[in-house]
C-alpha cells in the first residue's frame, strides 16, 4: 500500500469539495472514532465464532469492508493533516510493544503480564 499516494488522493478529494475547512485534527479523530464504532456495530451481538470470516454473511462482510475503508481513510487523512509518518509511527510503536510484551511473558495469554 502506497500511503503517500492514498494521502494525496484523499487530500485532492477533500480539496475538490472544499472540505479542508472541516478536516481539523479534532474532527478527523472524531470521525475515525465514529467509523470504528460502526465497524464494531457489525459484530456487536455475534459470538466469537459467528464473527469469524468463514461464517460471516456476505452482507456483513461487505459492511465490514466498507467500515474498515472508512477507518483507514480517516486515519490516513489525520496523519496527513498532522504531518505524521504512519509507517514510522507503526515501526516505533511495534518496538515499544516488543519491549512491553516480551514473548516469554506474553505468549498465549490475553492478560497483561504485569496484571497477573
Amino acid at each position: 500500500m502506497d500511503i503517500t499516494r492514498w494521502q494525496s488522493r484523499l487530500a485532492e478529494f477533500a480539496r475538490e469539495r472544499d472540505w479542508d475547512q472541516f478536516h481539523t485534527p479534532k474532527n478527523l479523530a472524531a470521525a475515525l472514532s465514529v467509523e470504528a464504532a460502526e465497524l464494531l456495530e457489525v459484530f456487536q451481538w455475534l459470538t466469537a465464532e459467528q464473527s469469524s470470516a468463514s461464517i460471516l454473511s456476505e452482507k456483513a462482510r461487505g459492511k465490514v469492508k466498507e467500515e474498515i475503508a472508512d477507518v483507514a481513510i480517516y486515519l490516513l487523512r489525520l496523519c496527513d493533516i498532522l504531518e505524521l509518518d504512519l509507517e514510522s509511527a507503526i515501526e516505533e510503536k511495534l518496538k515499544i510493544n516488543e519491549q512491553k510484551y516480551p514473548v516469554d511473558l506474553s505468549r498465549g495469554n490475553a492478560i497483561k503480564y504485569t496484571d497477573r
